[in-house]
């Protein structure tokens, strides 16, 4: 479904008439790939990006669909998921603004995309930043810096799946959350609020756990004081060293 996004409070750049308006109003702009380009190349690119909503558990792209567009995640999270032969699900991954959707130089997705929570995204033709990036060593320095940044954390996870204990795994989790949508926070300090973006059925499938297994490790870190948990998703917490520790790091 598209949708026109209305202008939030500004940056300091907004009296720069040569920066798109939709661009002037992504804050998070500035540190995902399209802090990459100049003003003349964010206009080009605005003249190819539509902007899309798309509700909670809404399938964005299909595993081995041909991708024709790519995206920027301007709010929510996006999970990545793959299917075994029977049917069982894997998250593999996680997205959030202002995330990159997408793999480039890429014809085909390797991953069922789909909506965590809602979502907003603009979206643009492959060949356009395909174009851009030959044009702009930054741009392709931040899409390289993405894809490593997302290597880091699947290595990350293979340890917490293969050796950390199920207390540990859901504890990282939890960090893990707390630093991408509060990136601006010293993971050293607290307190800490934020909304748990996945069911405890995905948490389950993303941790290789069942779902009473993570229901009963966070009631263990709600009884240790670790966390509180207000409507089943708003988790605080009161000190993060204290769930860094719980998550073994």
């Amino acid at each position: 479904m598209l949708m026109d996004f209305a202008v939030t409070e500004p940056r300091s750049d907004i009296h720069n008439s040569a920066i798109p308006i939709v661009c002037r109003a992504f804050e998070a702009r500035h540190k995902g790939v399209c802090g990459a380009l100049n003003p003349q190349q964010l206009s080009e690119l605005a003249r190819h990006t539509t902007k899309h909503k798309f509700d909670a558990s809404a399938g964005l792209i299909a595993d081995g669909a041909k991708v024709e567009r790519y995206a920027n995640i301007m709010s929510g999270v996006i999970k990545l998921a793959k299917l075994t032969a029977d049917g069982r699900q894997q998250i593999v991954g996680l997205q959030f603004a202002p995330d990159f959707l997408g793999r480039p130089f890429s014809e085909k997705s390797d991953f069922d995309v789909e909506a965590a929570t809602d979502v907003r995204v603009c979206s643009f033709p492959r060949d356009v930043l395909n174009k851009l990036t030959q044009e702009s060593p930054e741009l392709e320095h931040r899409l390289h810096a993405q894809t490593l940044k997302e290597l880091d954390e699947a290595r990350d996870w293979m340890l917490a799946l293969g050796r950390k204990s199920a207390g540990e795994r859901v504890a990282g989790f939890l960090c893990f959350i707390a630093e991408h949508i509060n990136p601006e926070i010293e993971l050293k300090k607290g307190p800490v609020t934020f909304e748990i973006p996945l069911t405890r059925s995905d948490m389950a499938d993303f941790l290789g756990l069942t779902i009473e297994t993570v229901s009963r490790q966070l009631t263990k870190l709600r009884q240790a004081r670790v966390i509180e948990i207000e409507n089943n998703r708003t988790v605080i917490v009161p000190d993060l060293e204290k769930l860094q520790a719980a998550a073994g790091t």
